[in-house]
C-alpha cells in the first residue's frame, strides 16, 4: 500500500466516521449499531489474520496491549454512539480533535513526558474556547444537548487515555494483531452494553440508510481505518499524521451541513476556526516562534 493512499484513507475516513454515527443510530438504537459494527470488523479482521498467517500472540503483555487498545474502542465509540443523539456529526468531530491534547496532558502524568509549554497551554485554551463557543450554539438548539458535549468529552477522553497507555506497553506487533485482539475483548463488552441499555432487537424499524452505515463503519471505519492509521504512522512524522486532526473536522462540518442538513452559521465557523487554529499552534506555534528568531538573531548580527 501506498503511504499517500493510506493517508488519505485515513483521511476520508475520519472526516465521515462521525456522520457515520448520527445515520446508523437513526433507526437503530445506538448499542446495537455499535456492536453491529464491532462484530463486523471482528469477523473481518478475523479473516485476514487467518488468510495472512499474521501471528496474533495471547501472553500477558499482548493481553494488556489489547486491554488499553480495547479501552479506547469501547469507550470511545460507546459514548461517541451516545453522544450522537444529542449533537451533530460536526460537533462530535470538533471535539475529537482535541484528543491529542488531551493525550498530551495524559501522557505528561502516566509517562513522565516534559511539562506542558505555556505556548502549548494557551494553544490549549483556545482550542477548548472554540469548542465552547460551537457547543454553546448547539445548546440554543437542543436541550439535552449538554449530555451530548458530556459524552463526547467522555468519549474523547478514554480514547486519549488508551493511546497513551498504549505507548506504555514495549510490544511491537502488527497492526492487524493490535486491531483484532482489541476488537475481541472489546465486543463481547459491547454486547453486554446492548443487553443493558436496549435488549431489543427490531429489525423491521431499521432503515437502508443506517443499515449502510453500520456496515460503512465497521468495513472502514473500525477496520481499514485503524490498520491505514497505523500504517500511515509507522511511515510519516508524527507532525505530517497531525495535520489529519486539523483537516477532518473542515471535512466533517461540511459533510453535516450538506448531507445531514446540519446547521452552519457564523458562530460555529468562527468556533471552529479557534479549534483548528489552537490545535494548528499547539502542533508548529513553537517551531514557528524559534524560527522567527533565529532568523531576527542572523540579520541583527
Amino acid at each position: 500500500m501506498q503511504v499517500s493512499i493510506a493517508y488519505l484513507a485515513v483521511l476520508l475516513i475520519w472526516s465521515t466516521t462521525p456522520l457515520g454515527i448520527v445515520w446508523s443510530s437513526e433507526s437503530i438504537s445506538p448499542s446495537m449499531a455499535v456492536l453491529l459494527r464491532m462484530v463486523i470488523a471482528l469477523i473481518l479482521g478475523g479473516a485476514i489474520i487467518f488468510i495472512k498467517r499474521i501471528s496474533l500472540p495471547w501472553h500477558k503483555q499482548a493481553i494488556r496491549l489489547y486491554s488499553y487498545s480495547a479501552l479506547g474502542v469501547f469507550g470511545g465509540m460507546t459514548f461517541s454512539y451516545l453522544a450522537a443523539q444529542y449533537i451533530s456529526s460536526g460537533v462530535l468531530s470538533l471535539t475529537f480533535g482535541l484528543a491529542p491534547v488531551l493525550s498530551a496532558i495524559f501522557a505528561q502524568r502516566i509517562l513522565a513526558e516534559p511539562t506542558i509549554s505555556t505556548l502549548r497551554k494557551l494553544a490549549m485554551l483556545l482550542s477548548f474556547s472554540g469548542l465552547a463557543i460551537v457547543c454553546s450554539d448547539n445548546f440554543s438548539l437542543q436541550a439535552n444537548s449538554y449530555l451530548g458535549l458530556l459524552y463526547v468529552l467522555i468519549a474523547v477522553s478514554l480514547f486519549s487515555l488508551s493511546g497513551v497507555l498504549v505507548k506504555s506497553i514495549s510490544l511491537v506487533i502488527h497492526p492487524m494483531a493490535t486491531t483484532v485482539g482489541a476488537l475481541s475483548i472489546a465486543t463481547p463488552l459491547f454486547f453486554i452494553t446492548w443487553l443493558l441499555l436496549d435488549g431489543s432487537l427490531p429489525v423491521e424499524q431499521w432503515q437502508l440508510r443506517s443499515i449502510w452505515a453500520t456496515l460503512y463503519l465497521g468495513v472502514f471505519g473500525s477496520l481499514i481505518g485503524f490498520f491505514a492509521y497505523f500504517y500511515v504512522l509507522q511511515k510519516l512524522s508524527a507532525s505530517t499524521v497531525a495535520l489529519i486532526t486539523l483537516i477532518t473536522p473542515v471535512v466533517a462540518l461540511t459533510l453535516g451541513t450538506v448531507f445531514n442538513d446540519e446547521m452552519l452559521n457564523n458562530k460555529i465557523i468562527f468556533g471552529a476556526f479557534l479549534v483548528i487554529a489552537g490545535l494548528a499552534f499547539y502542533y508548529w506555534g513553537e517551531q514557528l516562534i524559534n524560527k522567527r528568531l533565529n532568523t531576527t538573531s542572523f540579520v541583527d548580527e
